[in-house]
């Protein structure tokens, strides 16, 4: 079933039948993947970054054929050799642009999953009562800074239908109905291009920002030694 962004806050967690359809890998398989695995839609969002989209959230799946499996298995990735593990990342294709970093926080994150979680991803937000509760909850996962956090609230609200009291709110800007800022507003190749195109303009406006910033600081400098002399 897929699920629109025009979701409002319900208090609840909706019933979308077990089963979502996302359009963030680009391929069937594995966004069919995305779309029935908490976990595998976790790790995706950890792989998320230096990475193209499509890139990270392939990941899960190519994980688990390479693991032998049709799904992630939190408690069986924790307990996995770490050299082991580490391999099934940097084989060739590699899962990621830095496999053998990766392989060490998804091993750390399912290692958190089993102690506090009981090895279930999805009870990170089932019983969320709040947008507030729920990004505390995300923010908490090794790995998930604050962004990352808000991108995957946004995610299950928008696509997953995981919508407690206040979640868009609590996802930021993430969070707003018919935006194109994140993953969370992916439904299919154009709105990937979309959201791919305000990535870039905002990566350019901090660099521009940061350039900016850098030569007024020299100037200041080069301004302040001219008066001392």
């Amino acid at each position: 079933m897929t699920t629109s962004d025009g979701g409002t806050d319900t208090g609840r967690h909706e019933d979308t039948g077990g089963v979502t359809t996302l359009r963030i890998a680009q391929s069937p398989e594995a966004d069919a993947l995305l779309g029935r695995s908490p976990l595998a839609a976790l790790v995706g969002m950890l792989l998320d970054q230096q990475v193209p989209m499509e890139w990270a959230f392939t990941g899960p799946y190519t994980l688990a054929e390479r693991m032998g499996s049709d799904d992630l298995d939190a408690g069986r990735i924790a307990a996995y050799d770490p050299d082991a593990f580490t391999e099934l990342f940097t084989a060739k294709p590699a899962l990621h642009r830095y496999p053998a970093s990766m392989a060490q926080r998804v091993q750390q994150l399912c290692q958190f999953l089993v102690a506090e979680y009981g090895g279930d991803a999805s009870a990170v937000w089932r019983d969320a009562a709040t947008g507030g509760e729920l990004l505390k909850r995300l923010n908490a996962l090794p790995g998930f800074g604050k962004q990352k956090a808000q991108i995957f609230l946004a995610l299950l609200g928008k696509r997953f239908g995981v919508r407690p009291t206040g979640w868009r709110e609590a996802a930021g800007a993430y969070g707003e109905a018919g935006s194109h800022r994140s993953v969370a507003d992916i439904t299919g190749p154009e709105s990937l291009a979309e959201v791919r195109a305000y990535k870039q303009d905002a990566k350019a406006a901090a660099k521009a920002a940061a350039k900016a910033a850098k030569g007024s600081g020299a100037a200041k400098r080069t301004g302040g030694s001219s008066a001392e002399k």
